[in-house]
């Protein structure tokens, strides 16, 4: 191994361990701060089992649950949006820029709405609707395979039509549900159970190991398609492959906390800027949007006193100028 690659896989590791550290410290913060404060010694005993009674539960059933699930979620969403950034070639195309967050959110509140589903049903739900947004995205899209421009220009388009059908949805539920379906929409980890954590850290543990079997591929594709021809790759039965582990990232991430925006956007260009050399870094991608969500979430309950916000709208006011800036220096 070259000494430049030995120099490049020590300081994404590096990279990875300060993320998890960081990780580490907002998890602690996370389940300890409260109407019912735990000390750090209280949070470590609680997590390795040996936590009282009040600690056992204040961890176990409100906030680890919340906790825990911000950190899936964060992580899904920032690998799908890597992957996509990746295959497609463009900063901007993260699956909430390029419809397919916004076709998991219409197939699920469509659910809501008119089925009244939750759990197991909506998970199913929203992932059937992320997987037929992202194929008619790639129908239109393509043109003797995937390119990057006619995906974010046919993406954007698809975007705008689910969200007529989500306004659709507001106005023909109850104001019951209207109030559900608008909570869901921004973003919230308040719903968040064991149960519902447990089911995303499964399809998480799957689909990260997929990508990361993929991940040399997707060093590959960043090439070019022609390097990668010439690679002995098959460029476009990869970036299918590819794109589909991101869809069902995506869709994971969606069914359990709603979508929240501009993760997948932010997470994978600062990972890969702190790794450097324009590296495809998942396990730190990952690490990094997990803090953000995570740090969002602590943000949206205690910045305002007595008015929890969903996370989403923390990571919306964060990742809205980051767009912005995006647009305006890019070419």
């Amino acid at each position: 191994m070259s000494r430049v690659r030995v120099t490049a896989v020590r300081r994404e590791f590096l990279v990875l361990v300060a993320a998890l550290v960081l990780l580490v410290a907002l998890v602690l913060v996370g389940l300890g701060v409260g109407e019912i404060p735990l000390s750090p010694v209280q949070v470590a005993g609680a997590l390795v089992g040996h936590g009282d009674t009040i600690s056992d539960f204040v961890i176990g059933q409100l906030r680890g649950p919340r906790v825990f699930g911000a950190i899936l979620v964060g992580a899904s969403l920032a690998v799908a949006g890597g992957i996509v950034q990746s295959v497609v070639r463009n900063p901007i195309a993260s699956p909430d820029v390029i419809g397919i967050t916004s076709g998991a959110s219409a197939s699920g509140l469509t659910a809501i709405v008119l089925f009244g589903a939750s759990g197991g049903t909506l998970f199913s739900v929203v992932l059937v609707g992320a997987l037929v947004v992202s194929l008619v995205i790639a129908g239109l899209a393509w043109r003797r395979g995937i390119t990057g421009n006619r995906v974010v220009l046919v993406g954007i388009g698809v975007a705008a039509i689910c969200l007529s059908i989500t306004g659709w949805m507001l106005t023909s539920g109850t104001v019951t549900q209207a109030g559900t379906a608008l909570l869901w929409l921004s973003g919230s980890l308040n719903a968040v159970d064991r149960n519902l954590v447990g089911v995303l850290a499964v399809a998480f543990v799957v689909l990260m190991a997929l990508a990361l079997l993929q991940s040399p591929r997707l060093t590959v594709l960043t090439l070019g398609d022609e390097v990668a021809s010439g690679l002995g790759l098959r460029p476009n039965r990869a970036k299918v492959l590819l794109l589909l582990t991101a869809v069902c990232l995506t869709a994971a991430a969606v069914a359990t906390a709603g979508p929240v925006s501009f993760v997948a956007l932010m997470a994978a260009p600062i990972a890969r800027r702190l790794v450097g050399g324009g590296r495809v870094a998942l396990g730190p991608t990952a690490a990094v949007g997990a803090a953000i969500t995570l740090a969002s979430d602590l943000i949206a309950q205690f910045a305002i006193p007595g008015n929890a916000l969903p996370v989403g709208v923390v990571t919306g006011v964060i990742g809205a100028p980051y767009l912005l800036w995006l647009l305006a220096r890019g070419r």
